[in-house]
């Protein structure tokens, strides 16, 4: 293993990893602790009590953060006709059809989600192995297979975050950036953790909610008390 840059091991000493801290504690904590020259992102981490190899425990989905997350998000529609027009008018940065398509098979990713409409998604289907790994493709689950293409842009751009368990039961979703005013990151920080809540797959047997931590891009893991919140 990598040993930790001095920084780190500085921001680590202000944090008790056997302590599970009160939400709003853990937030000044990760703030406290973030050194680095830019404005880090905090990101939520979550590992529930599922098996991701089971369809009935699968936890897949999008939720729109009240404050967003800080970054500006890029978006690429497929569409054609009218909606195309929509998509453009709805502040997209990239719209099309076989042209985008042709263009990303050439290794072109100048953006950072992909929202389709369904007539589109036969077409767009061709790209699964290219969009698939890198978390890209357009699912009617997250929102981003639609006709309804205002909405869908207008979410994200507000700061609609997607979510989806990996193979070993962990969620990862940003909540922020270390600027952000505490109270906007606790507000955030809910809003992911009540719609994991609501998530529970009724498969899901044990202990759902094992662990839940929060920290910035270079900074140390804060562990959370969840009992406060509610699905």
């Amino acid at each position: 293993m990598a040993k930790k840059g001095k920084k780190y091991q500085e921001a680590a000493k202000l944090v008790d990893r056997e302590t599970s801290y009160d939400p709003t504690e853990a937030i000044e904590l990760v703030k406290k602790a973030a050194s680095a020259n830019f404005d880090e992102t905090i990101e939520v981490a979550a590992r529930l009590g599922v098996d991701p190899k089971k369809a009935d425990q699968q936890i897949r989905g999008a939720v729109v953060l009240p404050h967003g997350t800080g970054k500006v998000q890029r978006v690429l529609v497929f569409a054609k006709g009218e909606k195309a027009k929509e998509a453009e008018a709805a502040g997209a940065d990239h719209v099309g059809d076989e042209d985008l398509i042709n263009k990303i098979n050439q290794g072109w990713f100048d953006f950072d989600v992909v929202v389709a409409t369904p007539d589109m998604m036969a077409q767009v289907g061709k790209l699964g192995r290219v969009l698939g790994p890198k978390g890209l493709m357009p699912n009617p689950k997250t929102g981003t297979v639609t006709f309804d293409i205002t909405k869908a842009i207008n979410e994200i751009k507000a700061g609609k975050v997607e979510y989806r368990v990996d193979r070993n039961g962990n969620i990862h979703v940003p909540i922020g950036k270390v600027s952000f005013d505490s109270d906007k990151l606790a507000d955030n920080l809910a809003t992911i953790v009540n719609t994991l809540i609501k998530a529970k797959p009724p498969a899901a047997k044990g202990v759902y909610m094992r662990n839940v931590s929060i920290s910035s891009t270079m900074g140390p893991g804060v562990r959370l008390q969840t009992a406060k919140y509610t699905g």
